[in-house]
């Protein structure tokens, strides 16, 4: 039954959750359980604590899963329709142009995780999660990122602020941020984040 479940709710080497495996008419133990016997036949692996997956097969009979990569982000920044978090710092900073830095460790602001920053250590990778300034939601994810990044931006930027105008003015653009989404969120911020919001112009550059 559980299996059946699982089969209909994930696909093929997809992380798959413990924790919303849970539901109140099965025990923590009982579900463990069940899913020991599923690894056991082969039928489901486990990738991590409290992380499975259906193991998916290749052309030369080898099994494929999730990497360290791909459960973080559905742990802490989206899965399905939801989104939760954003990736932040050196992450995002190369993402979008403005440095060739590539970071060591992975920064990500999420809901999904409590009020201290920590560190989370995910197969061989590490990642730094952080709660976001305000919860983070479908409408608010891309400018929330940007103001994040607008707060330590001189800490990640390898260009002149001309250069990473043209940057952020791309971001801004594919992702229709206005003006008023940033009015909505930036006194949230630092005066950092002010500082050099007005600095790169892009007061003139939103809609």
């Amino acid at each position: 039954m559980l299996y059946e479940y699982i089969k209909q709710q994930y696909k093929e080497a997809e992380p798959i959750f413990f924790s919303d495996l849970e539901r109140q008419d099965i025990s923590k133990s009982a579900l463990n359980q069940q899913l020991k016997k599923l690894c056991d036949k082969g039928l489901l692996m486990k990738y991590d604590t409290g992380v499975y997956y259906l193991p998916k097969m290749t052309l030369l009979h080898s099994v494929v899963g999730p990497n360290a990569d791909m459960v973080a982000r559905y742990r802490f920044i989206s899965k399905g329709d939801n989104i939760d978090g954003f990736y932040g710092g050196n992450s995002f900073a190369n993402q979008i142009g403005i440095t060739t830095q590539v970071p060591r460790v992975v920064e990500i602001v999420s809901n999904n995780t409590n009020s201290s920053d920590r560190e989370v250590k995910i197969g061989n990778r590490r990642f730094y999660v952080r709660k976001p300034v305000v919860p983070i939601t479908k409408e608010n994810v891309y400018v929330l990122q940007m103001l994040e990044l607008l707060k330590n931006l001189d800490a990640y930027l390898d260009y002149s602020y001309a250069e990473a105008k043209d940057k952020f003015a791309e971001y801004i653009s594919v992702h229709g941020i206005k003006r008023s989404d940033v009015d909505c969120y930036i006194r949230n911020y630092p005066v950092a984040t002010f500082k050099y919001y007005y600095e790169l112009e892009l007061d003139h550059v939103l809609a």
